[in-house]
């Protein structure tokens, strides 16, 4: 379990949940941490296309403007 879950799983104990209940929500809480990675790394794909498509279609038009 890494750090942020295992302090999940402790608060969930403190509180007087049960162990099996605890470890679940530790568990669900380790599977949104993986998704919120994916669409991080998703995200910055999009910047580096939006950047590109910047460069390659709005740049030359503002050039033609400009001269």
């Amino acid at each position: 379990m890494s750090a942020i879950v295992k302090e999940v799983y402790d608060a969930f104990r403190e509180a007087g949940v049960s162990e099996e209940k605890s470890t679940e929500a530790a568990k669900a809480i380790a599977d949104f941490d993986g998704r919120f990675v994916k669409i991080e790394a998703d995200l910055l794909i999009l910047k580096w296309m939006v950047g590109l498509v910047i460069v390659v279609e709005v740049l030359p038009f503002i050039r033609t403007l400009l001269t």
